[in-house]
């Protein structure tokens, strides 16, 4: 993990004396300092930069600190606060603590006490970040892949991969692109009882029919132009392993066949060749397509998606799992920090804001772009929204924009009316298509009959 740089600390007093005299002290003691004389100030400067830890009084004129501790505990719940309080007044204080404050010291202050406390809030939020860190790498033993999340969907997946993994079954991961579900596949080969034997990869979208044929099953010297010596298929590489058929839905009917008849016998035919070879693999299968609209549409074998579809694993598309994309971009922000050999400290908070707001039809590839563009881009510590791309600055706005709209008006509709006008836009947007409708409101398909029906 890179370096990270001095802490910064934020006074907040509206009594100026007493805030020089703090400045003066904290900034010996080492830290970064800034300081304000009102609650709202404070409430404004932790939305635009950074801080590590904030110090606050509770009596000031336009805003006390027990509101701005509020604010601030909804905007960014991490951030350690000290409320400092008059001896008369520690019932504030007790409500303040209730609210989120990290502790409280009473004036005037003994200047060793406010050393040690905020060195103890900052150690505890260094400790927080590391365990949770840990945590979110090891989501379950099931964890190979460094899959990072602790989002309910992310368990519920997890739960799911570590019941199937033990058995033989075949798997079939669905998820749009760039969900993860290579990962997936290899935390289900890591832990399942052929681990230590071979994970072979095939994305069959980058070769054509012939080419595909080859790759999986191998060819005999001659068996086509170019063809100068024998050569094993994918299959034979994975013999006693695992072998990961990537993007299966985009396979030609003819290759569907070939494909279906490995599956059901254990046996494959070099081209080339008539004769049989046995094989002991396991087939762990993914698409971004539906394939059982696909098998509907005359597009996909029914029996091969069956035969495919044994146990299925549906990986969550980002935009539904939004409590992971902090714990993502954190950890691709190191990585790439580690890798372009820059010190870095985190994302401002409007930037972290517009990450949170954006739908990420990219998934997880495009969010990891994003976060090496910014590490490539970012001048400070911190990346802020200058250095995330166009498209999530657009979208922010348009969100933003959105949202005032809906505020500023005095005829707002009901939310089912509301709900109701979506779903017709998406339905227009998609030509009817229910499931991609579906998609683009965030939910399933199912729902989405449901509410057409009421």
């Amino acid at each position: 993990m890179a370096a990270r740089h001095e802490t910064t600390v934020l006074v907040v007093d509206d009594d100026e004396s007493h805030r020089t005299i703090l400045q003066a002290l904290i900034k010996g003691w080492g830290y970064k300092l800034e300081g304000v004389d009102d609650g709202s100030r404070a409430v404004e400067l932790a939305k635009e930069k950074p801080f590590d830890l904030i110090l606050m009084d509770v009596r000031m004129a336009v805003m006390g600190g027990i509101e701005a501790l509020k604010e601030i505990k909804s905007y960014n719940p991490s951030i350690p606060i000290i409320i400092m309080t008059a001896y008369s007044n520690v019932e504030s204080a007790v409500e303040a603590i209730k609210a989120g404050a990290y502790d409280y010291l009473t004036k005037p202050l003994d200047f060793d006490m406010l050393r040690l406390t905020m060195e103890r809030a900052l150690e505890h939020v260094s400790l927080k970040a590391e365990n949770q860190e840990l945590k979110e790498r090891l989501v379950s033993s099931f964890d190979p892949g460094n899959i990072v999340g602790r989002s309910e969907a992310i368990r519920r997946l997890m739960d799911m991969v570590a019941m199937i993994a033990p058995s033989e079954a075949t798997v079939l991961i669905n998820g749009e692109s760039g969900t993860g579900k290579e990962l997936i596949a290899k935390s289900i080969h890591f832990n399942s009882s052929r681990k230590n034997g071979p994970l072979v990869t095939v994305n069959c979208a980058a070769l054509s029919e012939t080419l595909l044929e080859s790759e999986l099953f191998g060819h005999e010297k001659g068996a086509f132009t170019g063809a100068d010596k024998r050569r094993e298929g994918r299959f034979m590489h994975a013999n006693k392993g695992t072998i990961f058929l990537d993007e299966i839905g985009e396979i030609s009917p003819a290759m569907q066949v070939k494909l279906l008849r490995a599956i059901q016998s254990r046996e494959i035919q070099r081209v080339g060749n008539d004769q049989t070879i046995q094989v002991d693999v396991r087939i762990v299968a993914a698409t971004n397509r539906d394939l059982k609209a696909e098998v509907e549409a005359g597009n996909f074998r029914q029996d091969l998606y069956y035969r495919l579809n044994v146990m299925a694993v549906v990986v969550p598309p980002l935009r539904d799992r939004r409590e992971d994309i902090p714990l993502l971009a954190m950890h691709f922000l190191y990585k790439f920090a580690d890798t372009n050999r820059k010190v870095v400290k985190g994302f401002t908070p409007q930037a972290m804001d517009m990450l949170l707001k954006y739908d990420w039809p990219g998934n997880i590839r495009e969010l990891e772009n994003a976060v090496e563009r910014a590490v490539v881009l970012m001048p400070g510590d911190y990346v802020t929204e200058r250095e995330l791309p166009l498209s999530i600055d657009q979208s922010f706005e348009s969100h933003d924009n959105a949202t005032s709209k809906i505020v500023q008006s005095e005829d707002i509709l009901p939310l089912n009316a509301v709900e109701r006008e979506a779903i017709l836009a998406a339905l227009e947007i998609t030509k009817g298509n229910k499931t991609e409708a579906a998609k683009k409101l965030g939910i399933t398909r199912k729902t989405l009959l449901a509410k057409l029906q009421r």
